[in-house]
Parts: C-alpha cells; sequence; structure tokens
C-alpha cells in the first residue's frame, strides 16, 4: 500500500516509515543538485540560512536539475551532493529524494535527524505530469541547476534508507551487489 507523505513533513511524520515503503509525496519539494547544495550548507555553515528565501524545515529536497525538458533524479551518491545531506537534515530537510546507494555513514546521519532517503525512478515524464506548479526559488545564476521551488502531486517513490536502515545493507547481507 503507497503511504501518502504531505510536506512540509511535521514531527513524527516520517517514525512509522521503513525501508521498501512505497511513497506519495505531494506538496511542495525544492530540487537541488551539485552547484546548489553546498551553497546552502555555507550558508549552515555560516549561521546565515535565513538567507535562503525557502524554508528548510519540513522539507523535500530532490537531488535534480529542472529544465524545459523536464525533471529527473541525479545520483545521490556524488560527493557534492551526498557530503550535504547529514548538514541538511541537522538544518531540517526530512527527505532527501533521488538515485543510486548512498554510505552507511549518511545514513546514520540523516536517520539521526529522523531524516529519510527515498529513491526516485528515473522517469522524467512521469514526474513531470505531477508537476502541479513551479518556479526559480533561489541561485537563479545556477540556470537549471537552481534551486526550483515544485509543488506536486504524486511523485512516486521507495524509501530507501530510514531509521538507520538501508536497502543497500540488506542487499550487501543478502550477498547481491548494490
Amino acid at each position: 500500500m503507497t503511504q501518502i507523505i504531505r510536506t512540509p513533513v511535521k514531527p513524527g511524520d516520517l517514525d512509522h516509515l521503513s525501508i521498501g515503503t512505497q511513497i506519495s509525496l505531494q506538496g511542495t519539494l525544492y530540487t537541488a543538485r551539485d552547484a546548489v547544495l553546498p551553497k546552502i550548507v555555507a550558508l549552515i555553515q555560516r549561521n546565515a540560512l535565513h538567507e535562503l528565501p525557502v524554508p528548510l524545515n519540513g522539507m523535500a529536497l530532490l537531488h535534480s536539475a529542472f529544465s524545459p525538458a523536464g525533471f529527473g533524479p541525479t545520483s545521490s551518491n556524488k560527493e557534492e551532493i551526498e557530503s550535504t545531506m547529514g548538514t541538511l537534515s541537522e538544518a531540517g530537510v526530512r527527505i532527501h529524494m533521488g538515485k543510486g546507494r548512498i554510505s552507511d555513514e549518511t545514513v546514520a546521519a540523516i536517520s539521526k535527524q529522523g531524516s529519510i532517503f527515498i529513491v526516485v525512478p528515473p522517469v522524467s515524464a512521469l514526474l513531470h505530469s505531477k508537476l502541479l506548479s513551479k518556479r526559480v526559488a533561489a541561485f537563479a545564476e545556477e540556470g537549471m541547476e537552481a534551486l526550483h521551488e515544485l509543488v506536486v502531486d504524486g511523485i512516486p517513490g521507495i524509501v530507501a534508507a530510514a531509521q538507520g536502515e538501508s536497502i543497500f545493507n540488506q542487499a550487501r547481507a543478502r550477498g547481491l551487489r548494490s
């Protein structure tokens, strides 16, 4: 059964989710990837998050760019992306969305904050069909890699990391390559 998740999430909203749970995301999410995520982390480290014109608390962040052709997940295990997930979770991001295996250290870091990682199917046409509205929220100079605010209705995904567990660890325990 698919669990509907609405953003922004509140404390406790994700506690019932376990790895393998199918979700449908509704509400606002933000897209960011290699160019923008380190900039957001730099704001956090400078105690200047107030300069970001969007809230992070309770939000979902899709590792993606946005172009007229559509949007879809990029690999979350890129250094510029994965290295930001723990800090962004500390700053309030509760849902990280993308594709690919993330490390055990990242799973632990996001779980410590009550955040989860969701793998999203890389099918741009399907995702675009769930888009209700969009706008550039910050870092417009980055073009399609700017921070975009999207309002969506029904982005599908599967919980890949939650509460310190990861589907990637389960695959490894069964002798499968991840």
